[in-house]
């Protein structure tokens, strides 16, 4: 991997869309949720304003932005209300695809969670380590302190399921079939773009096969996901800050 510094306006020539992952990349990692009886307290994430002033720029200097996320649509939506107009958002990793108020379902796995979700949910009740279940559409999301072994012996016994431990909860979700690169895919679809014309950044276990199916993949945080490139950890900036001030360092024109 070659640090940030070197990418080139060559590296650049073929990518026509920026794939950004949220947490850990736009904002800092870490979701603040509580949990009592019925009733869920989630905080919303907020993007620095600079951050969305940056999306902006690179918009109208001819990028397409996808924004990447495990995180459900309704929170998305609410974190860049500001510049819907400007991206698209594939959520729930890789599950569907907002773009302009039109809903692309890439994955339905309402058949496989059916079953699991009431045994998990008894796990809410008995472990305190289990923080809460973060209401989702397409997979289960249950944010813990530490990880659980019983929510992964669930899920182990449980036909065409598999879990995705990120550091601070798990994703319950379709082996295989439902993943940012799946995601990914059908937005180069939609769009009717190539591999090579995908460049996408990422910093978790869940963002590798993200940046794998993209053309130029820059790692967040080497020590976890590898790409062409990647961003220094050091510093007050988040990578995708980073990120963007290089790519429009390199087109000076619309800055």
């Amino acid at each position: 991997m070659l640090p940030l510094d070197e990418i080139s306006e060559k590296d650049l020539e073929k990518i026509k869309m920026i794939v950004f992952d949220v947490d850990g990349v736009l904002v800092p990692r870490g979701t603040k949720i509580k949990q009592e009886g019925n009733t869920t307290t989630l905080e919303t994430k907020v993007i620095h304003p600079k951050q969305i002033e940056q999306i902006q720029k690179l918009y109208k200097a001819g990028y397409l932005i996808n924004i990447s996320s495990g995180r459900g649509l309704y929170m998305l939506e609410e974190m860049f209300r500001g510049i819907l107009p400007f991206v698209s958002l594939t959520f729930e990793n890789g599950s569907a695809t907002w773009h302009q108020g039109k809903i692309y379902q890439h994955v339905n796995s309402f058949e496989f969670l059916k079953d699991v979700f009431p045994k998990l949910k008894k796990i809410l009740e008995n472990n305190k380590n289990v923080k809460g279940f973060e209401p989702k559409e397409f997979i289960i999301t249950i944010h813990c302190t530490q990880q659980i072994k019983e929510i992964e012996e669930i899920v182990e016994k449980e036909k065409g399921l598999t879990t995705i431990w990120n550091g601070e909860a798990y994703d319950i979700q379709i082996k295989g079939g439902q993943t940012k690169a799946v995601g990914l895919r059908h937005v180069m679809e939609i769009f009717k773009l190539n591999k090579e014309n995908v460049m996408a950044i990422g910093d978790n276990y869940n963002d590798a096969e993200l940046l794998a199916e993209s053309g130029m993949p820059i790692s967040a945080d080497k020590s976890r996901v590898s790409g062409k490139f990647y961003v220094p950890l050091e510093g007050e900036f988040l990578p995708a800050d980073k990120l963007m001030q290089k790519l429009l360092s390199l087109k000076k024109s619309v800055v």
